[in-house]
């Protein structure tokens, strides 16, 4: 399957890379590699996560607050958001329309 990113999804990623890396050397790598992890879990079982409604899904990310929501276009996997999950719940909604 291909994966697309709304912009501001991956602004999202790159901004929380960049927190962790600032946080302590290879944190962000490592942030990186359990999004990868993510990934791969959702290209392989896209339809195996927490259905959220307006068919978007999340997939968490292992060991960081973070998951991924996206939504199935046919072969495409477009993430939507990289979202914290302790912080402003939602807001990624307004990215549907």
């Amino acid at each position: 399957m291909k994966i697309e990113f709304l912009e501001a999804a991956q602004a999202e990623l790159d901004e929380a890379f960049n927190w962790y890396e600032a946080q302590q050397l290879n944190l962000g790598f490592e942030f990186l590699t359990e999004f990868d992890n993510a990934i791969r879990r959702i290209v392989a079982y896209p339809k195996s996560y927490a259905l959220l409604g307006s068919d978007i899904r999340r997939c968490l990310i292992k060991r960081f607050p973070y998951g991924v929501w996206y939504g199935i276009d046919a072969e495409t996997i477009v993430i939507v958001a990289v979202a914290h999950l302790h912080r402003k719940p939602n807001y990624w909604t307004k990215r549907l329309a």
